[in-house]
């Protein structure tokens, strides 16, 4: 099954996230499929970068997102094109 979920990155006591695709059964840091993200918590405010198209393919294909991942989206959803 695949994950959309966050892989820890940067130094000690500085995380940053990247948002990826990944077999759940997969290690947090091990080879994942794609990055469709990136996460700062460091930030102020909050760096939060999605690739919402390629979210969008891997949920079609049957990628289920984290939790934390879910409300990161739901916090920062896709704009709007006008």
């Amino acid at each position: 099954m695949l994950m959309i979920r966050m892989a820890r990155f940067g130094a000690k006591k500085k995380p940053v996230y990247r948002v990826v695709v990944i077999e759940k059964e997969r290690a947090r840091d091990s080879r994942n499929l794609e990055v469709v993200g990136q996460y700062n918590p460091l930030m102020n405010p909050a760096l939060v970068k999605f690739n919402y198209e390629r979210i969008a393919h891997w949920t079609k294909v049957g990628a289920q997102m984290s939790d934390t991942v879910a409300r990161l989206m739901k916090a920062n959803p896709a704009p709007v094109a006008a």
